[in-house]
């Protein structure tokens, strides 16, 4: 499926960044995806991505777009998933339960 020009550039920007937990921040895999716990509050938030993401992405100091590759399907994620993917990790950054670097 095609993507708008701007949104291809906007989802190849959102592929070269890195996230780590925020400071008071644990997280966990669930079946359904991560389940983050913030300490600061609001407490619960969790991202529908299946097996896409694990804990370990978080500490690995890699890019989103890297990690992905290295998934045992390859870059298969399907555009609609991985837009909601990218949708979930900015909300996550915008209330500070992760952080961009």
């Amino acid at each position: 499926m095609n993507r708008p020009m701007e949104s291809q550039a906007g989802n190849r920007m959102d592929m070269d960044c890195r996230y780590m937990l925020a400071t008071g921040t644990r997280v966990r895999e669930e079946d359904f995806g991560l389940l983050f716990f913030s300490y600061t509050g609001p407490r619960l938030y969790f991202i529908s991505c299946g097996d896409w993401l694990g804990c370990e992405f978080f500490e690995s100091n890699i890019t989103l777009g890297k990690w992905l590759s290295r998934h045992p399907k390859g870059q298969s994620l399907p555009d609609r998933q991985l837009s909601g993917l990218i949708k979930s990790l900015k909300q996550l950054k915008e209330k500070g339960v992760i952080v961009e670097f």
